[in-house]
């Protein structure tokens, strides 16, 4: 009889400022931000090499940018991978501020 299969958890890590995807406890991933006022800047997202391919990255990220519309927050897409689910997900268009200029240069200034 197989085991059944345990259902990732997404966290919200505040004190490190990125959301965690865990798979029986071990953390798999992450999407890493800084907040700009109402913007929640993402800038980095990562999936464990031993959890590819399994869909991961992509719950994690639903689950970070539907946290962030119920905070209230917009969503700034620096982190490539954020930008792409993005565009595949028009859900979220209404909450999606430009990556500019000033807010890269915010970011490279912003202590982690």
């Amino acid at each position: 009889m197989s085991q059944p299969s345990t259902v990732p958890v997404v966290e919200h890590a505040a004190a490190r400022k990125r959301y965690e995807i865990l798979v029986d406890g071990r953390r798999a991933g992450l999407t890493a931000y800084r907040d700009r006022g109402a913007q929640r800047v993402f800038y980095h997202t990562e999936i464990d090499d031993a959890f590819a391919g399994q869909g991961l990255a992509s719950r994690l990220v639903q689950e970070a940018l539907t946290d962030v519309r119920n905070s209230g927050k917009r969503i700034v897409p620096v982190c490539p991978y954020v930008a792409k689910f993005l565009k595949r997900h028009e859900e979220f268009a209404d909450l999606v501020d430009d990556v500019t200029p000033d807010v890269l240069r915010w970011l490279d200034t912003e202590p982690a």
